[in-house]
């Protein structure tokens, strides 16, 4: 009996995945609750599992291939057996790395005829049954919603499917055909690489990142107000306290902490930077749940404490260490990435002196953390060399004015440079 292998519900908001690599080939034996392949999404990497014990009988979807949820990514015969192959062998096949694949699972052929499926008399006619088999559920969706005949698009998919770009292209040309709104400039086809150059395929998290990047510039009316705070207190107090806190915690006492607590003091005063715009509404979020970015070799992820508010310092540090290790070994699960309502970046671990973080939406602003200076500055009337860092607040104009930004700011400034204002909450 065949088995189909389905790409399963990916999270809140993530409807495609990219197949980033197969651990069976075809003709391999599988067993129950076995990895079979892994997707990237543009949060995180899931493995999919067989469902039944048999023998991989077919890859519908190859390394590369963009898929969305629901759709058919291979089929297991539940009473088949390895095609001599030896036992354990599985083939790992990464993606590709300059070609595109086709997400959409491959046409059965007919037995009942060998005939190709007629088009219907008209362009607005209902899609022909014979191409509905073959048609992603996306692509399914744009040529039901046209009203259009898949057999008259012309197709640029693996195995003659079609694909998004196929009907997006073809509905355009209709437009223009018809007097409509012109299409839109093709792209320029990307150029050949040199003697010494390489082209790597874009993975779907660096693409989400330049997505999101640009789509905070596009949208925000974002500026950044600057300060600087004295680390000088807060260093002597981890000097004086670490080893007891080691001790007590079993985890390192490090600054992120000091900041989180102090953009708690700062949030709670100035609520509009832990909001959101929502149409014509803004969002009051009465929960503090604060993003923490991490890099990894994959790009930049941003996974959340939950209600940052009522952790402690050790809770804090404990849980950020095991966000970054699991961020770093790509076993994040979805839940840590999604909900966050203020983000805080520290370029400072790579040397950054300053820098205009960009916002992660929807949230209204993210605090940057930079490198820390030992640099002169004047204390009373005296000159002293101190450690000094930079911060930056980036916010969304729109909703956060510019007293509440430096507001915000100098309340973080104040709870570092005088850590007793984080106990007092003031």
């Amino acid at each position: 009996m065949a088995v189909e292998i389905v790409v399963p519900a990916l999270g809140e908001s993530v409807t495609e995945a990219t197949v980033a690599k197969w651990f069976k080939a075809q003709g391999d034996a599988v067993a129950v609750d076995e990895p079979l392949l892994e997707l990237e999404t543009d949060k995180v990497s899931v493995e999919v599992n067989a469902k039944a014990a048999g023998v991989l009988s077919e890859i519908v979807a190859d390394a590369g291939a963009e898929v969305e949820v629901g759709a058919v990514l291979g089929r297991i015969d539940s009473d088949g057996k390895a095609a001599g192959k030896p036992s354990g062998a599985a083939a790992k096949v990464e993606a590709p790395v300059s070609k595109t694949a086709s997400a959409a699972p491959k046409p059965e052929a007919s037995k009942s005829s060998p005939e190709a499926p007629k088009p219907a008399p008209a362009d607005v006619a209902a899609p022909s049954a014979g191409f509905d088999m073959a048609l992603a559920p996306a692509v399914r969706k744009l040529v039901e919603d046209n009203r259009l005949d898949p057999a008259k698009i012309p197709a640029s998919g693996k195995d003659g499917r079609l694909t998004k770009g196929d009907v997006l292209a073809y509905v355009e040309k209709q437009g223009a055909d018809k007097g409509g709104a012109a299409p839109k400039p093709v792209p320029a086809p990307p150029r050949e690489p040199g003697p010494r150059e390489e082209r790597v395929r874009m993975t779907r998290l660096r693409r989400r990142i330049a997505e999101r990047l640009k789509e905070a510039q596009n949208t925000a009316a974002m500026l950044t107000t600057f300060n600087e705070a004295d680390m000088s207190a807060v260093m002597a107090l981890r000097s004086r306290l670490q080893d007891g806190f080691v001790r007590k915690h079993g985890v390192k006492l490090g600054f992120m902490s000091f900041f989180v607590k102090a953009c708690m003091v700062a949030l709670r005063e100035v609520p509009e930077v832990n909001a959101e715009i929502s149409g014509d509404d803004i969002i009051y979020k009465n929960h503090y749940d604060i993003g923490v970015a991490v890099s990894t070799e994959n790009g930049l992820v941003v996974p959340v404490l939950r209600d940052a508010d009522a952790m402690s310092f050790a809770e804090i540090e404990s849980k950020i260490t095991d966000l970054a290790n699991r961020a770093r070994d790509g076993k994040l699960a979805m839940e840590d990435l999604t909900g966050g309502t203020f983000t805080i970046t520290n370029g400072g671990i790579f040397g950054s002196l300053l820098s205009t973080p960009i916002l992660n939406p929807p949230q209204s602003g993210i605090l940057g953390m930079h490198a820390i200076v030992k640099r002169p500055v004047a204390v009373g009337d005296n000159i002293e060399i101190r450690p000094m860092m930079n911060l930056a607040l980036s916010y969304d104009h729109r909703i956060v004015d510019g007293r509440e930004a430096v507001t915000f700011l100098v309340r973080v400034k104040e709870c570092i440079e005088q850590p007793e204002r984080i106990l007092l909450d003031i």
